[in-house]
């Protein structure tokens, strides 16, 4: 089973790791795509004018146009330690153990907007970079990588793969229709749509996933699963959807 997450708009400063290695991240068909968009980052940051109105900063946020101006060599951090936010402060992965991060790097691939779908344990630098810019220089972003994300997926073969992205970032890489997958809602019983709870449900299912670290390879034991550890995964009204039922 994959896992796919969406990033987060918020992001940890700093870290150890080496600059970023675009050749080293999952998913290698996609460099041409990644080095197209981090060299756009880099040159619309030379021009901070143009760089705030294009990434639509306001005057507090402008100081993170420098991440992206040293996109390339800046320190980077596994992607799943860098975002910050509810569902990542829920999945709460630097407090894993070693063999639970062991498995977020097998099956967890987190889609940002500069390099597509990457590791969880993929070393990224922090940035600025939302699904629905457009920047300068290279195709709408949903064009840019759309048909690239979906062949690089598919050229994985998973056996199964579970959607856990909003749908800004499902246009960025559409799950091929021919590989076996399920994109989650989370909902009351009663089948609301909840928002703040949708994330922090997200984190939540993925941290239990990967301190359980089940072998999955199909949506049924995905459900035999959950339902062994209390979760509630239920078909949804959509095919190919799944509801995650939550308290309210």
């Amino acid at each position: 089973m994959k896992i796919l997450l969406p990033p987060s708009e918020t992001k940890r400063q700093g870290g150890t790791g080496a600059p970023l290695d675009l050749g080293g991240l999952a998913l290698p068909e996609l460099h041409e795509e990644r080095r197209a968009v981090a060299d756009a980052l880099v040159r619309l940051a030379s021009d901070p004018d143009e760089a705030q109105r294009v990434l639509k900063l306001s005057d507090k946020q402008v100081g993170e146009i420098a991440h992206n101006r040293e996109l390339l060599a800046a320190p980077t951090m596994p992607a799943v330690d860098r975002y910050t936010g509810v569902l990542y402060d829920a999945l709460d992965a630097t407090s894993l153990p070693a063999a639970s991060r062991r498995w977020l790097a097998s099956h967890v691939w987190i889609h940002s907007a500069p390099f597509g779908p990457v590791g969880a344990l993929d070393g990224i630098p922090a940035y600025r970079l939302a699904a629905g810019t457009s920047l300068p220089g290279i195709p709408p972003l949903r064009r840019h990588w759309a048909e690239a994300t979906s062949a690089a997926i598919a050229s994985e073969e998973p056996v199964f793969v579970l959607d856990l992205r909003s749908e800004a970032y499902v246009a960025l890489g559409p799950i091929p229709a021919d590989v076996d997958s399920a994109y989650v809602r989370v909902v009351t019983e009663h089948g609301k749509a909840l928002n703040h709870f949708n994330k922090k449900s997200k984190g939540m299912l993925v941290r239990t996933l990967a301190e359980d670290r089940p072998r999955i390879r199909s949506l049924r034991a995905l459900r035999a699963w959950a339902e062994s550890r209390g979760v509630v995964l239920r078909e949804g009204s959509d095919q190919g959807t799944l509801e995650l039922v939550v308290a309210e």
